[in-house]
């Protein structure tokens, strides 16, 4: 196994030992009842903003474009999965929350894919701040197309209108215009770590292949990845169509966690939101990206003692954390620290029969 091989090994080992490490602390806590209940009612929606930081990672770290509209494929996933959730028990009395969560995620995914598809044929045509202005004006429009629109069932038939027009009366409403969407919460902190290693299994399996390779050679040189023969357009596709699917998943997971999302909730501050957590985690960092995902979601409510203060002292820790993780002396420390747990893991697999001579 070359050294880059080892690496990324370890790296994907660590990534995926800390969430399903930290799945099984948060589980116990819960067991024993002592969790808060604040750091409860948070569980589900941290895994909705990892999954949003990682697959944000890949089209801005990876592929290296600016995106400012993620928040948009958010909300198609967040009313797609409430809609297929409520038609579901309607048309066929499925009571099993489980899968009816299951297939509004896939569903979410699947309609915020094809959203993704047509949006990105066009727009990844652009470069730098067109791409972000055209991506930040679409994430709006989807918010705002969303408060005219007005979804029931009656009689296990779905019943769509725009602007509340010719609905027929006794309708039990599943999207409810600018009042947002009206369904029972079925996510689970389970399902929610579950969609989170599915999407790093994903993302981390994409960018350690060929296809990965071929994206990031786009990001540092399109010129040069044109010459070699790499379609651009088709690779770029690649990892915008990948990420809105995710986003779009993680959306319905967030929406079936609330019996009422709302489209103010999809703003551009969102989107703003799921880029600080790249930005923090790092560029191209998908273990940044889980970590800042879960502590930038978790400060605000813990400094919300603060009242007024509240999202100044946010900003100045924002701040601190983004001057100190740029840091070389800290960088240097983080390695010396990590090194010893390297040097073992090369020394076991240079006794193993096969392994590498030194």
């Amino acid at each position: 196994m070359t050294k880059a091989k080892r690496k990324r090994l370890i790296y994907n080992l660590i990534t995926f030992a800390l969430v399903i490490g930290a799945y099984f602390i948060i589980q116990n806590m819960i067991a024993e009842k002592t969790i808060s209940r604040l750091l409860k009612g948070l569980l589900v929606p941290i895994c909705a903003w990892i999954v949003m930081a990682v697959s944000l990672n890949l089209v801005i770290g990876f592929s290296g474009e600016l995106s400012l509209g993620h928040a948009g494929f958010m909300c198609i996933g967040a009313y797609t999965g409430t809609i297929v959730s409520g038609w579901l028990l309607a048309a066929y009395d499925m009571q099993d929350t489980t899968l009816r969560l299951v297939l509004a995620i896939v569903s979410g995914g699947i309609v915020a894919g094809v959203f993704g598809a047509l949006i990105g044929i066009p727009v990844l045509r652009l470069r730098g701040d067109y791409l972000a202005i055209v991506t930040l004006a679409f994430g709006e429009i989807i918010r705002n197309l969303v408060k005219w629109l007005y979804v029931g069932t009656k009689d296990g038939e779905l019943c769509f209108s725009f602007l509340n027009k010719d609905m027929p009366k006794g309708v039990k409403m599943l999207v409810d215009g600018a009042q947002g969407t009206k369904e029972k919460i079925i996510s689970t902190f389970p399902a929610g770590v579950i969609l989170v290693l599915v999407t790093l299994l994903i993302v981390l399996n994409l960018v350690n292949s060929r296809a990965g390779r071929a994206i990031q050679a786009t990001r540092d040189n399109r010129i040069a990845a044109e010459s070699m023969g790499i379609s651009v357009t088709k690779y770029k596709m690649m990892a915008f169509v990948t990420a809105a699917v995710l986003a779009g998943m993680a959306g319905a997971l967030f929406g079936l966690n609330s019996t009422t999302v709302e489209p103010k909730q999809f703003s551009f501050n969102q989107s703003i939101n799921v880029l600080v957590f790249v930005v923090l985690g790092g560029l191209g960092n998908v273990l940044g990206s889980v970590i800042s995902a879960v502590f930038l979601t978790v400060l605000p409510e813990v400094l919300r003692e603060f009242s007024d203060y509240r999202m100044l002292a946010y900003a100045v820790v924002l701040i601190l954390v983004m001057i100190f993780t740029n840091n070389p002396l800290i960088r240097s420390f983080v390695d010396r620290l990590i090194s010893p747990v390297r040097a073992l893991f090369h020394r076991k697999k240079d006794t193993m029969p096969g392994g590498d001579l030194q």
